[in-house]
């Protein structure tokens, strides 16, 4: 379970909402923190292979913090490593000054990204991103935002000047 949360909160910790200005994420090493998950609910099903936690979720380790209606992890038969986690309801992620929202985020393991969904929009101070789906790949530190078939793609970045964005540029 520590490796899951520490799986997605490396994954989500990079999100693509602070590349609208930023030259490169700065890659956190979150493994000597603790992991603190609180929710109202904890169902585990060792034959399923998933842990199921509900009710007003919200996972930290160190600066990230993940808060959701519901997080599924689910994990391979041999080994317990992380297969997939999704975040659902009310997904929150904040660290520092960013926060990404969504009715929904999957990471992905095997395919080293995190798709979110369901009115995904990702902040940096006061400059956004929105579409129908933003995708990070997390080892190419690389971003996609889909606007769909009946949509378009919305970035709005203040002036450096004008950001609030805790002083970087």
């Amino acid at each position: 379970m520590r490796r899951t949360v520490l799986l997605i909160s490396l994954a989500i910790a990079m999100l693509p909402g602070h590349e609208l200005y930023a030259s490169a994420p700065v890659p956190v090493d979150y493994s000597s923190q603790p992991i603190v998950i609180k929710s109202k609910e904890l169902f585990t099903d060792n034959t399923s292979r998933i842990a199921i936690f509900s009710g007003t979720v919200a996972a930290r380790q160190g600066d990230l913090t993940i808060y959701s209606d519901r997080l599924d992890v689910h994990y391979a038969e041999k080994g317990g490593e992380v297969e997939q986690v999704e975040a659902s309801g009310n997904v929150r992620i904040v660290q520092g000054n960013r926060l990404g929202t969504a009715g929904r985020a999957i990471y992905d393991s095997k395919a080293g990204k995190i798709t979110l969904t369901e009115a995904p929009k990702v902040y940096q101070g006061k400059d956004f991103v929105t579409g129908k789906v933003i995708t990070y790949f997390v080892a190419e530190g690389k971003s996609l935002v889909d606007g769909g078939d009946d949509s378009r793609v919305q970035a709005v970045i203040h002036p450096a000047g004008k950001r609030d964005n805790g002083g970087s540029n």
